[in-house]
């Protein structure tokens, strides 16, 4: 499974356009940790993972990514301000720029590939500027045999140079930095960043787009894990409200903790080969899995260490997006291949800031539609600036960023593969109960693991069947009793000891839900509208 040989094939970058590099093919994780110390581009961490500092981007920029308008994606494309357009003829001339200037340095490529089905396997090459960035690409992509090696044809082309800087009035860029998706030409294109994190979201955009409309295969922003018994279960949730965390289980397999498609046949494939976590506040502890993983092979990016290479989890004095990326073998309890079956249970997370959600409840299908295009979640004070109070956030499909489709297709979608694999759909609040953020506390972690695994084990529907209490402004099927939870916790409400607050904030909530899908509505049929929450009568 774990392929670390370093390759002596000779490959050439010519046909790139990328003249007289220095070309170190198929390096082992080992000798790019080495290369990248010895560059000064990272350090060597106490536990062994190689940490990193990705300059002046820390996550994703957005507004700074764009699609190629061509005759493939001009009438399937959602376009607007998730989905940017970009001139055809200007990415050829930016491509041109970018790889002249590659040419006469030293590069690292690196062939793999995603979507762990064999029906679906997309290879791919990556071209790097850094050695950093191509041990994540080993550690995030799908990793081929030496065999495999042999005969190997890339579909699609990731040139990643941190380096080169935009002109936007020349290179129609908004800014210096950019990740731009060609659909003909099969090729991303990311520069002026060095935040790894836009490599392997360019191919999760690629894929959302290529499944759907010529596979038939739901692409999702989800962690997915298996039982014992081989039942499949699906978390959807945003960055931060534990869909990573929830899926690593020493009690169930892990199949992926970010993307993966669902295919006709009802089956579920991770289409990496890594996990790419955050790490704020890790602990031991809480998040064993998690924490023993970060060890030689790992990559931390943007973390403060002390001078014996000690990580402070705590610390956000550079990001709050501070992370790990490692190769899914670090977790001792893994789905091999990375594919499961028969779907029973689907968890939409979400970190309600507000607290006024229940910590779990049962979804109707209009409902589970509903907030699937929603997909809710709340920014909390101090995260960004100007924030001093909770802010609803959402993003449709719990992925908008990476949806090039309309979130109503991947909706229905799922919608139908809900209804023919007869799946339960639950809604977790890992956020605040008591109160909203600063005056109540966080949900603790054992709880929202004893809901899930009362949900899974059939327990939680067994003790709540003809007794679910109906919440009175979200319209949720909320449980009275749950196998190893307080029952107190598990009605929002009764946490506050202070109605007319939870009320007046629980239908702030629910006005922002509605004003949110308004973009929605005209693409919405009734069964979805009526999951809407009430509003104030």
């Amino acid at each position: 499974m774990v392929n670390h040989t370093q390759l002596t094939k000779s490959i050439s970058l010519e046909k790139y356009g990328i003249k007289n590099a220095k070309i170190n093919y198929q390096l082992s994780p080992e000798k790019l940790h080495e290369i990248t110390v010895e560059k000064k581009q990272g350090v060597t961490s106490s536990s062994g993972a190689l940490a990193v500092n990705t300059g002046e981007f820390t996550g994703r920029s957005p507004k700074d990514r764009f699609i190629v308008k061509d005759d493939i994606t001009k009438d399937k494309v959602w376009w607007g301000n998730i989905n940017i357009p970009f001139d055809s003829e200007k990415f050829e001339k930016l491509y041109n720029k970018v790889t002249d200037y590659l040419s006469n340095k030293e590069v690292f490529v690196r062939d793999s590939y995603a979507c762990a089905d064999v029906d679906y396997k997309l290879n791919i090459r990556v071209i790097n500027e850094h050695p950093w960035t191509n041990m994540f690409a080993y550690n995030m992509f799908l990793r081929p045999t030496e065999e495999e090696l042999k005969d190997f044809t890339p579909e699609w082309t990731i040139v990643n140079a941190p380096g080169f800087m935009a002109d936007p009035e020349v290179d129609g860029t908004r800014q210096h930095n950019f990740a731009i998706l060609d659909f003909t030409r099969k090729i991303i294109l990311i520069g002026g960043t060095g935040y790894t994190g836009e490599i392997k979201k360019g191919i999760f955009s690629a894929l959302n787009f290529i499944l759907p409309v010529f596979k038939n295969t739901l692409p999702m922003h989800c962690s997915a894990n298996v039982g014992k018994d081989g039942d499949t279960a699906i978390f959807f949730g945003l960055s931060g409200t534990g869909k990573t965390t929830l899926s690593t289980d020493p009690e169930r397999s892990l199949i992926g903790d970010d993307e993966h498609g669902w295919t006709a046949e009802n089956t579920v494939f991770n289409f990496e080969g890594g996990c790419y976590a955050k790490v704020i506040n890790l602990s031991k502890e809480q998040e064993p899995e998690i924490y023993a993983a970060i060890k030689k092979g790992a990559i931390l990016e943007n973390v403060i260490m002390n001078d014996k290479g000690e990580v402070d989890f705590a610390d956000t004095s550079i990001t709050q997006n501070t992370r790990v990326s490692y190769p899914i073998y670090h977790i001792d309890n893994i789905r091999v291949p990375s594919i499961g079956k028969n779907p029973k249970n689907i968890f939409f997370l979400t970190a309600d800031a507000f607290g006024v959600l229940p910590p779990i409840s049962k979804l109707t299908p209009g409902q589970a539609a509903y907030h699937f295009i929603s997909g809710y979640t709340a920014k909390v004070a101090g995260t960004e600036d100007g924030i001093d109070e909770p802010l609803p956030s959402f993003s449709a499909c719990f992925g908008a960023p990476f949806m090039p489709l309309h979130p109503t297709k991947y909706a229905e979608m799922l919608s139908q593969k809900m209804k023919d694999a007869g799946v339960n759909v639950w809604l977790v609040n890992t956020g605040w109960t008591g109160g909203p953020y600063g005056v109540g506390s966080r949900m603790k972690l054992k709880y929202t693991r004893a809901m899930i695994t009362a949900a899974m084990d059939g327990s939680l529907e067994a003790a709540n069947k003809d007794n679910y209490h109906i919440h009175s402004v979200f319209g949720l099927n909320q449980p009275r009793t749950c196998p190893n939870v307080p029952t107190e916790v598990l009605s929002p409400r009764s946490t506050w000891n202070d109605d007319e607050g939870y009320y007046k904030t629980a239908y702030k909530l629910s006005n922002s839900f509605r004003t949110n899908f308004k973009q929605f509505e005209e693409f919405a049929n009734q069964e979805i509208m009526d999951g809407a929450p009430n509003t104030p009568s």
